[in-house]
Protein backbone atom coordinates (compact mmCIF):
# COMPACT_ATOMS: atom_id res chain seq x y z
CA UNK A 1 0.00 0.00 0.00
CA UNK A 2 2.80 2.73 0.53
CA UNK A 3 4.31 1.69 -2.79
CA UNK A 4 0.99 2.74 -4.46
CA UNK A 5 0.63 6.01 -1.98
CA UNK A 6 4.57 6.67 -3.70
CA UNK A 7 3.64 6.07 -6.96
CA UNK A 8 0.29 7.99 -6.94
CA UNK A 9 2.30 11.00 -5.13
CA UNK A 10 4.63 10.71 -7.97
CA UNK A 11 2.18 10.35 -10.96
CA UNK A 12 0.17 13.32 -9.02
CA UNK A 13 3.75 15.93 -9.52
CA UNK A 14 4.26 14.93 -12.37
CA UNK A 15 1.15 15.75 -13.98
CA UNK A 16 1.46 19.15 -12.01
CA UNK A 17 4.93 19.79 -13.10
CA UNK A 18 3.77 18.95 -17.15
CA UNK A 19 0.75 21.62 -16.74
CA UNK A 20 3.59 23.75 -15.01
CA UNK A 21 6.00 23.20 -17.91
CA UNK A 22 2.79 24.05 -20.70
CA UNK A 23 1.84 27.20 -19.10
CA UNK A 24 5.28 28.89 -19.41
CA UNK A 25 5.91 27.58 -22.95
CA UNK A 26 2.53 29.51 -23.54
CA UNK A 27 3.06 32.14 -22.28
CA UNK A 28 6.66 32.65 -23.72
CA UNK A 29 5.16 32.09 -27.32
CA UNK A 30 3.12 35.00 -26.83
CA UNK A 31 5.52 37.21 -25.82
CA UNK A 32 7.73 36.19 -29.25
CA UNK A 33 8.20 38.52 -31.62
CA UNK A 34 7.12 41.23 -29.43
CA UNK A 35 9.87 44.13 -28.94
CA UNK A 36 10.07 46.18 -25.84
CA UNK A 37 9.72 49.53 -26.08
CA UNK A 38 12.82 51.72 -25.43
CA UNK A 39 13.02 53.72 -22.62
CA UNK A 40 12.45 56.75 -24.89
CA UNK A 41 9.25 55.30 -26.08
CA UNK A 42 8.04 54.45 -23.15
CA UNK A 43 8.30 57.69 -20.98
CA UNK A 44 5.06 59.48 -21.54
CA UNK A 45 4.27 62.17 -23.51
CA UNK A 46 3.59 65.67 -22.54
CA UNK A 47 -0.11 66.48 -22.96
CA UNK A 48 -0.73 68.57 -26.13
CA UNK A 49 -4.03 70.12 -24.68
CA UNK A 50 -3.58 72.21 -21.41
CA UNK A 51 -6.88 73.57 -19.81
CA UNK A 52 -6.52 76.72 -17.65
CA UNK A 53 -9.14 78.30 -15.66
CA UNK A 54 -9.56 81.15 -13.29
CA UNK A 55 -9.29 84.94 -13.97
CA UNK A 56 -5.73 85.60 -12.83
CA UNK A 57 -4.59 82.28 -14.62
CA UNK A 58 -6.13 82.73 -17.74
CA UNK A 59 -5.67 86.73 -17.92
CA UNK A 60 -1.77 86.22 -17.71
CA UNK A 61 -2.03 83.68 -20.70
CA UNK A 62 -3.58 85.68 -23.08
CA UNK A 63 -1.22 88.43 -22.06
CA UNK A 64 1.97 85.56 -22.84
CA UNK A 65 2.76 85.64 -26.50
CA UNK A 66 4.58 82.39 -26.44
CA UNK A 67 1.10 80.74 -25.31
CA UNK A 68 -0.61 79.61 -27.81
CA UNK A 69 -4.48 79.31 -27.18
CA UNK A 70 -7.00 77.52 -29.08
CA UNK A 71 -10.44 78.74 -27.65
CA UNK A 72 -12.11 80.51 -24.86
CA UNK A 73 -15.05 79.45 -22.67
CA UNK A 74 -16.29 82.33 -20.40
CA UNK A 75 -19.37 83.75 -18.74
CA UNK A 76 -20.68 86.80 -19.15
CA UNK A 77 -19.61 87.78 -16.02
CA UNK A 78 -16.30 86.43 -15.84
CA UNK A 79 -15.74 88.16 -19.23
CA UNK A 80 -16.49 91.61 -17.91
CA UNK A 81 -14.21 90.74 -15.05
CA UNK A 82 -11.63 89.68 -17.42
CA UNK A 83 -11.31 93.34 -18.63
CA UNK A 84 -9.83 92.44 -22.13
CA UNK A 85 -10.30 95.73 -24.49
CA UNK A 86 -12.26 93.74 -27.51
CA UNK A 87 -12.61 90.25 -26.74
CA UNK A 88 -13.88 89.17 -29.89
CA UNK A 89 -10.54 90.81 -32.07
CA UNK A 90 -8.63 88.03 -30.18
CA UNK A 91 -6.68 85.80 -32.33
CA UNK A 92 -8.83 82.64 -30.77
CA UNK A 93 -12.58 81.82 -31.01
CA UNK A 94 -14.17 83.02 -27.87
CA UNK A 95 -17.00 81.38 -26.23
CA UNK A 96 -19.92 82.94 -23.80
CA UNK A 97 -21.27 80.04 -21.76
CA UNK A 98 -22.87 78.95 -18.64
CA UNK A 99 -21.08 78.15 -15.87
CA UNK A 100 -22.38 74.74 -16.05
CA UNK A 101 -20.49 74.43 -19.76
CA UNK A 102 -17.72 74.83 -17.65
CA UNK A 103 -17.77 72.34 -15.37
CA UNK A 104 -18.43 69.50 -17.16
CA UNK A 105 -15.15 70.21 -18.93
CA UNK A 106 -13.17 70.40 -15.40
CA UNK A 107 -13.01 68.23 -12.58
CA UNK A 108 -15.38 68.83 -9.75
CA UNK A 109 -13.29 70.90 -7.41
CA UNK A 110 -11.78 73.65 -9.75
CA UNK A 111 -12.44 76.93 -8.76
CA UNK A 112 -12.76 78.16 -12.44
CA UNK A 113 -14.04 81.51 -11.55
CA UNK A 114 -16.46 81.27 -14.95
CA UNK A 115 -13.01 81.29 -17.67
CA UNK A 116 -11.30 77.99 -19.25
CA UNK A 117 -8.88 78.67 -21.86
CA UNK A 118 -7.90 75.29 -24.21
CA UNK A 119 -4.63 76.06 -25.00
CA UNK A 120 -1.12 73.92 -26.01
CA UNK A 121 1.39 73.48 -23.37
CA UNK A 122 4.02 75.95 -23.17
CA UNK A 123 7.53 74.62 -24.80
CA UNK A 124 10.48 73.74 -22.11
CA UNK A 125 13.69 75.87 -22.64
CA UNK A 126 17.47 74.00 -22.45
CA UNK A 127 19.70 75.62 -20.01
CA UNK A 128 21.74 77.08 -22.83
CA UNK A 129 18.77 79.23 -23.21
CA UNK A 130 19.21 80.56 -19.72
CA UNK A 131 19.87 83.83 -19.48
CA UNK A 132 21.87 86.86 -17.41
CA UNK A 133 19.78 86.23 -14.21
CA UNK A 134 21.88 85.62 -10.94
CA UNK A 135 18.98 84.00 -9.30
CA UNK A 136 17.40 80.55 -10.52
CA UNK A 137 15.70 77.43 -8.51
CA UNK A 138 15.95 74.06 -9.34
CA UNK A 139 13.38 71.27 -8.40
CA UNK A 140 14.88 67.84 -7.83
CA UNK A 141 11.70 65.78 -9.11
CA UNK A 142 8.60 67.72 -7.42
CA UNK A 143 5.84 66.16 -8.82
CA UNK A 144 3.07 67.94 -6.73
CA UNK A 145 1.26 70.26 -8.79
CA UNK A 146 0.06 72.12 -6.54
CA UNK A 147 3.55 72.50 -4.43
CA UNK A 148 5.24 73.46 -8.13
CA UNK A 149 2.82 76.14 -8.50
CA UNK A 150 3.44 77.68 -5.65
CA UNK A 151 7.21 77.59 -6.13
CA UNK A 152 6.83 79.30 -9.43
CA UNK A 153 4.57 81.80 -7.65
CA UNK A 154 7.34 82.50 -5.39
CA UNK A 155 10.25 82.30 -7.79
CA UNK A 156 8.48 85.31 -9.74
CA UNK A 157 7.51 87.14 -6.67
CA UNK A 158 11.39 87.49 -5.78
CA UNK A 159 12.64 87.73 -9.29
CA UNK A 160 13.82 84.41 -9.99
CA UNK A 161 15.19 84.55 -13.71
CA UNK A 162 13.75 80.84 -13.97
CA UNK A 163 13.04 77.34 -13.02
CA UNK A 164 14.79 74.21 -14.16
CA UNK A 165 13.40 71.10 -13.88
CA UNK A 166 13.81 67.55 -15.13
CA UNK A 167 12.17 65.97 -18.15
CA UNK A 168 11.05 63.54 -15.87
CA UNK A 169 9.41 62.81 -12.72
CA UNK A 170 8.45 66.25 -13.03
CA UNK A 171 4.88 68.03 -12.42
CA UNK A 172 3.17 68.35 -16.21
CA UNK A 173 1.83 71.69 -16.66
CA UNK A 174 -1.95 71.18 -15.81
CA UNK A 175 -5.06 73.72 -14.68
CA UNK A 176 -4.09 72.77 -11.29
CA UNK A 177 -0.42 73.76 -11.41
CA UNK A 178 -1.29 76.90 -13.12
CA UNK A 179 -3.96 77.79 -10.87
CA UNK A 180 -1.59 77.51 -7.67
CA UNK A 181 1.17 79.51 -9.78
CA UNK A 182 -1.55 82.44 -10.14
CA UNK A 183 -0.55 83.74 -13.41
CA UNK A 184 3.35 83.17 -12.41
CA UNK A 185 3.32 80.20 -14.92
CA UNK A 186 3.66 82.36 -17.99
CA UNK A 187 6.29 84.92 -16.46
CA UNK A 188 9.44 83.03 -15.67
CA UNK A 189 11.33 80.59 -17.74
CA UNK A 190 10.78 77.02 -17.75
CA UNK A 191 13.67 75.16 -18.68
CA UNK A 192 14.06 71.59 -18.99
CA UNK A 193 17.25 68.82 -18.62
CA UNK A 194 17.25 65.42 -18.68
CA UNK A 195 20.37 65.14 -16.03
CA UNK A 196 20.14 67.21 -13.69
CA UNK A 197 23.58 66.54 -11.64
CA UNK A 198 25.02 67.65 -15.31
CA UNK A 199 22.42 70.53 -14.82
CA UNK A 200 23.99 71.45 -12.01
CA UNK A 201 27.41 71.29 -12.95
CA UNK A 202 27.00 73.69 -16.09
CA UNK A 203 25.45 76.05 -13.78
CA UNK A 204 28.87 75.69 -11.59
CA UNK A 205 30.95 76.08 -14.83
CA UNK A 206 28.20 79.66 -15.57
CA UNK A 207 29.58 80.68 -11.62
CA UNK A 208 25.96 79.96 -9.88
CA UNK A 209 26.49 78.71 -6.24
CA UNK A 210 24.99 75.72 -6.34
CA UNK A 211 22.61 75.13 -2.70
CA UNK A 212 20.64 72.21 -2.00
CA UNK A 213 18.19 72.41 0.95
CA UNK A 214 17.96 70.04 3.42
CA UNK A 215 17.01 70.07 7.17
CA UNK A 216 20.33 67.97 7.82
CA UNK A 217 22.50 70.47 6.06
CA UNK A 218 26.12 70.90 7.07
CA UNK A 219 25.37 75.04 7.06
CA UNK A 220 22.94 77.10 7.94
CA UNK A 221 21.58 79.00 4.80
CA UNK A 222 22.37 81.88 5.79
CA UNK A 223 26.04 81.26 6.21
CA UNK A 224 26.02 79.42 2.67
CA UNK A 225 25.84 81.88 0.13
CA UNK A 226 28.57 83.13 -1.77
CA UNK A 227 29.54 84.88 -5.12
CA UNK A 228 27.11 86.99 -7.41
CA UNK A 229 24.60 84.13 -8.67
CA UNK A 230 22.80 81.78 -6.49
CA UNK A 231 20.98 78.37 -8.07
CA UNK A 232 18.54 76.85 -4.93
CA UNK A 233 18.17 73.32 -5.15
CA UNK A 234 15.00 72.34 -4.12
CA UNK A 235 13.46 68.49 -3.09
CA UNK A 236 10.50 66.38 -3.46
CA UNK A 237 8.05 66.61 -0.26
CA UNK A 238 9.09 63.45 2.27
CA UNK A 239 12.18 61.87 0.20
CA UNK A 240 14.23 65.53 -0.35
CA UNK A 241 17.30 65.84 -2.20
CA UNK A 242 18.72 62.53 -4.13
CA UNK A 243 21.70 60.96 -3.39
CA UNK A 244 23.82 62.19 -6.17
CA UNK A 245 21.73 65.78 -6.34
CA UNK A 246 23.55 65.99 -2.59
CA UNK A 247 26.90 65.05 -3.70
CA UNK A 248 26.70 67.72 -6.99
CA UNK A 249 25.40 70.93 -5.26
CA UNK A 250 28.38 72.86 -3.77
CA UNK A 251 26.58 73.24 -0.28
CA UNK A 252 23.72 71.36 1.15
CA UNK A 253 22.25 73.96 3.53
CA UNK A 254 19.01 74.31 6.24
CA UNK A 255 16.69 76.25 7.28
CA UNK A 256 16.50 76.81 11.32
CA UNK A 257 13.57 76.19 12.59
CA UNK A 258 13.23 77.54 16.16
CA UNK A 259 9.64 76.68 16.65
CA UNK A 260 8.10 73.50 17.23
CA UNK A 261 7.57 72.20 14.13
CA UNK A 262 11.58 71.54 12.51
CA UNK A 263 10.86 71.83 8.97
CA UNK A 264 8.32 73.03 6.31
CA UNK A 265 6.55 72.50 3.11
CA UNK A 266 9.03 72.60 0.02
CA UNK A 267 6.75 75.38 -1.57
CA UNK A 268 7.21 77.23 2.34
CA UNK A 269 10.86 76.76 2.08
CA UNK A 270 11.27 78.02 -1.40
CA UNK A 271 10.08 80.66 -0.74
CA UNK A 272 11.98 81.85 2.71
CA UNK A 273 15.12 80.30 0.60
CA UNK A 274 14.30 83.10 -1.88
CA UNK A 275 14.17 85.93 0.16
CA UNK A 276 17.37 85.11 2.03
CA UNK A 277 19.12 84.72 -1.15
CA UNK A 278 17.73 88.12 -3.08
CA UNK A 279 18.38 89.57 0.38
CA UNK A 280 22.09 88.52 -0.22
CA UNK A 281 22.57 88.95 -3.62
CA UNK A 282 21.17 93.03 -2.72
CA UNK A 283 18.65 92.98 -5.72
Amino acid sequence: MAGDKRDEGTTRDSHFARRRRAYRDAKSASGRGKTRPSSDKARPSAPDRVLLYGLHTVKAAIENPKRSIRRMLVTRNALARLNLEDPHSLSFPVEEVSPKAIDKLLAHDAVHQGVVLETKPLKPLPISALSDCRLVVVLDQITDPHNVGAILRSSVAFGAGAVIMTSRHRAQESGVLAKAASGALELISLIQVNNLAEAINELGALAFTTIGLDSDGDRRLEDAFSGQRIALVLGAEGKGLRHKTRQTVNIVARLDMPGAIPSLNVSNAAAVSLYAARSYLDL
